[in-house]
């Protein structure tokens, strides 16, 4: 059995920045990652993904995005930046090391590889909030005959050709693949709601540039981010012109799944081949049922990223942990920073409730 100061259960931008957090400190940490290197999940998104923040609102702590400043970066140039970021700390990196479940020991943590047992005192759970896909129970979509897949699985959109697609969501990835999509194949938009759209510049500037000098990137709102309905898609003047035209048609969602029929709620039915569900993700950290950390949903019980439920358990990388930008680059070294400062604090006393570590925060 290995002991440390701390580990890092995860090597993707959240624990990338955890470690670098915990190394300011002081400490020195043990970064468990389950996939061959230390990116994160950043590979396997499609092949056409840009980011809708500039590179110089695009980067960790530490290591500037290298570039025009004012570029949108690929997904592969997140990738690399992310392996020169890793080589940058002196931490100890353990790829391949998916960590199975954590079990306590004594006022710290037991936590378990199919390989290892390491123990510490604190606790960084860093596998961010887009580990699990989330697939919605949609009426009768067990009964498809067609092809159903989630966005984590789109790399492409020249398997789809010819195709009737029907692709469900009204976010950023949602839009963006309908509309690559919509050049190969005959494609519809399902959403809830009609989309909200911001614009990507302002006054000359990228919306980023407004974001960060309001300080809106920095405000302690993720509480109430988390049940905002309906987060605009960032627009850089191709998304609603396309949409409003039909390439693709955007239609409030379909009534029910039938065989290779959607029912949309006119009561007209339509053959589909592919129903492709950009429906997001939800944090994953089934690892941490042992400790009895998560609620019955599933979901961390933390306040602004610090368990309520262990006094030396955080969080790092969670959508609307403390603000807007909680899950970016750009935001994540802050909540870093804020979890591991704290940590020490909660370790030297006993169990504390939420509402006190709301207010300790």
């Amino acid at each position: 059995m290995n002991s440390s100061d701390a580990i890092v259960v995860g090597a993707g931008q959240a624990g990338l920045a955890a470690a670098r957090s915990l190394l300011a400190r002081g400490l020195n940490p043990v970064v468990s990652e389950a996939g061959p290197e230390p990116v994160g999940s950043w590979p396997r998104y499609y092949d056409s993904l840009v980011l809708f923040s500039p590179a110089r609102y695009s980067a960790l702590p530490g290591l500037p995005f290298p570039g025009d400043p004012d570029h949108y970066p690929h997904r592969d140039e997140v990738v690399d930046y992310l392996r020169r970021y890793a080589a940058t700390l002196d931490a100890d990196i353990r790829t391949d090391q998916r960590v199975t479940d954590v079990h306590p020991d004594g006022d710290g943590f037991a936590v378990h590889t199919p390989t290892t047992t390491s123990t510490a005192p604190l606790l960084i759970a860093a596998s961010g909030g887009f580990g699990t896909p989330h697939r919605p129970d949609l009426p009768g979509l067990h009964t498809f005959t067609g092809h159903v897949l989630h966005a984590a699985d789109y790399r492409s959109p020249q398997p789809f050709a010819g195709q009737r697609v029907v692709v469900v969501g009204a976010r950023n990835s949602a839009v963006q693949i309908a509309l690559e999509l919509a050049r190969h194949a005959h494609v519809t938009l399902a959403s809830r709601a009609p989309i909200r759209y911001a614009p990507q510049r302002l006054l000359g500037r990228d919306v980023h540039f407004w974001s960060a000098v309001l300080g809106y990137d920095r405000l302690p709102i993720g509480h109430l981010l988390r049940t905002e309905p309906g987060i605009p898609v960032v627009d850089d003047g191709t998304y609603r012109p396309a949409i409003d035209v039909g390439r693709p048609a955007r239609r409030p969602m379909f009534t029910h799944v039938d065989g290779d029929q959607v029912i949309w709620p006119d009561g007209r039915h339509e053959h589909v081949d592919t129903i492709l569900l950009a429906t997001g993700y939800r944090p994953a950290l089934d690892h941490l049922t042992p400790l009895g950390a998560l609620d019955a949903t599933g979901s961390p019980r933390h306040s602004r990223g610090l368990s309520c439920t262990h006094p030396g358990l955080g969080y790092v990388g969670l959508e609307w942990q403390r603000s807007f930008a909680s899950a970016t680059l750009r935001g994540v070294g802050r909540d870093a920073d804020h979890v591991t400062t704290r940590l020490w604090r909660r370790t030297s006393g006993s169990n504390r409730c939420c509402a006190r570590a709301a207010a300790a925060a």
